[in-house]
C-alpha cells in the first residue's frame, strides 16, 4: 500500500468522490471483506460488494487474499493507497494553467502551480512506477512567524533572490545529458487545524 496515491484518469476520480465509496476506501486501510465492511458502514453486503466491484475496476482496492467459507470463497480487498489525491489531468479541460495570468501576490496563480505540481508529479509517479524506478524530487515544508506585513515583503524578495541566484549558478543550458527541473517557492498564511476548509479572502 502507498502512503498517497495520484489519480488522474476521470472516471476512477468520480468513483472515488461518492461518498460511501470514500468512506469504503477510508475503512479498506486494513483488509477487509464485504461481509465485514457491510457490518461497520451499516449497508447490505450486496450494496456493499456492488461498490467494492467499481472501487477495484479502478484500480482504488486490490485482492489481498481470497478465503473458502463453506461453499462460497470469500474476497479480502485492501485499498491501494493510505490516502488520494484527485490530479488536475482528470479534468482536462479545465485544469489550471499558471501560464494563463502570472501574478506572484495573486493566491489564485499559487493555486494553479500547486495544481500544476500535483498533475506533474503524479504523472511522474505513475511512470516511474510503471518502470520500477524513484522520482529524483525534493521539497522542504516550514513556518515562520512575521512581525509584520513589511516583514514579509522583505521575506519574500530576499527569497526571490536567493532562488535566483542559486538558478542561475546551476542552470546549464548546453549539458547534453542534464534534465530539466521546476522549482516552485511558495509563501502563505498558516492555516489552523480547525479552520481548514473555511473561506478566506484573498488579500
Amino acid at each position: 500500500m502507498f502512503d498517497v496515491a495520484v489519480i488522474e484518469d476521470p472516471a476512477a476520480a468520480e468513483v472515488s468522490l461518492d461518498p460511501v465509496r470514500a468512506r469504503l476506501l477510508a475503512e479498506l486501510a486494513e483488509p477487509g471483506s464485504a461481509t465485514s465492511l457491510a457490518a461497520r458502514v451499516g449497508l447490505p453486503r450486496q450494496k456493499v460488494n456492488y461498490h467494492l466491484k467499481a472501487l477495484e475496476r479502478h484500480g482504488l482496492i486490490e485482492l489481498v487474499e481470497e478465503r473458502r467459507k463453506g461453499n462460497c470463497t470469500e474476497r479480502v480487498l485492501r485499498a491501494t493507497a493510505a490516502s488520494y489525491v484527485i490530479s488536475p489531468a482528470a479534468f482536462a479541460p479545465v485544469q489550471p494553467d499558471p501560464a494563463r495570468a502570472p501574478d506572484q501576490l495573486s493566491a489564485r496563480w499559487l493555486l494553479a502551480l500547486a495544481g500544476r505540481l500535483v498533475r506533474d508529479v503524479g504523472s511522474l509517479i505513475t511512470g516511474a512506477a510503471r518502470a520500477r524506478k524513484r522520482v529524483a524530487t525534493f521539497a522542504l515544508d516550514g513556518e515562520v512567524r512575521f512581525a509584520s506585513a513589511a516583514d514579509r515583503a522583505a521575506f519574500a524578495e530576499e527569497l526571490a533572490g536567493a532562488v535566483a541566484t542559486l538558478v542561475g549558478k546551476y542552470h546549464d543550458e548546453t549539458a547534453e545529458r542534464g534534465r530539466s527541473h521546476r522549482v516552485v517557492v511558495a509563501v502563505h498564511p498558516s492555516v489552523a487545524p480547525d479552520a481548514a476548509g473555511t473561506e478566506t479572502k484573498e488579500p
